[in-house]
């Protein structure tokens, strides 16, 4: 698929928790075309066509493709987002430019996959869970971890997940009850002959590849979201 450059309005900005912030897009000319799972690139500054593209960031779309708006969620901390958390408001007119990433486009077995999201990581999951390619998934797990329950924001997208393929398993860990997820305990009950999809922040995604990988799941079973 080919990366384009799409002028975008700002549709909506909702703040359901204090640094964290859900955007939602539409396009101005094209409609955007991506895969679930791919990610897109946000720039603030005015796009000169005679320049190189400005600076920029890299974000999930959470929403399926299906649809004709594009959501992505993100946490405000460093300068950049902080930025995002200032000047996107509705009616703001900025430029991204997608799809990249093939976190779901390669080729692998559906037949036994497991999802495993550590907080604000769901969301490249979710394009996944509420579009119909999902409903080809066999008894597709996901274990997903969140600091507390105000942070599990995404209900609506899970419950929608199951209509699309009933056979969906949710496991959700509230880490101030729980603890947090145990990539060994995951391996444990679904073993090394499952794909194993991993997003999250990256000291999580890098230690539970690497236990996965010296517990004998061949590499090609071990699909990150990483690209930060």
């Amino acid at each position: 698929m080919i990366v384009k450059k799409y002028r975008s309005e700002v549709v909506s900005v909702e703040n359901p928790l204090a640094d964290i912030r859900t955007v939602t897009l539409r396009p101005l000319e094209k409609a955007y075309k991506y895969n679930p799972g791919q990610f897109l690139h946000l720039a603030l500054d005015e796009y000169d066509p005679s320049r190189p593209w400005p600076e920029s960031r890299c974000f999930s779309m959470q929403s399926s493709p299906d649809q004709d708006t594009i959501r992505i969620t993100f946490a405000a901390k460093g300068k950049f987002t902080a930025r995002m958390a200032a000047e996107l408001v509705p009616g703001k007119e900025i430029c991204v430019k997608l799809p990249y990433g093939d976190l779901f486009s390669s080729d692998h077995d559906k037949a036994k996959s497991v999802f495993v999201a550590g907080g604000t990581g769901i969301t490249p999951f979710l394009s996944l869970f509420t579009s119909a390619a999902f409903a080809a998934y066999q008894e597709p797990r996901l274990y997903f971890g969140v600091r507390n329950a105000a942070h599990n924001l995404y209900a609506a997208d899970l419950e929608k997940a199951r209509g699309v393929n009933p056979a969906f398993r949710l496991t959700l860990l509230d880490e101030e009850k729980d603890g947090r997820l145990d990539i060994l305990k995951i391996l444990g009950e679904n073993g090394p002959s499952a794909v194993y999809f991993i997003s999250g922040p990256p000291v999580m995604i890098k230690n539970f590849k690497t236990s996965l990988a010296e517990r004998g799941v061949p590499p090609e079973n071990i699909r990150t979201d990483d690209w930060e």
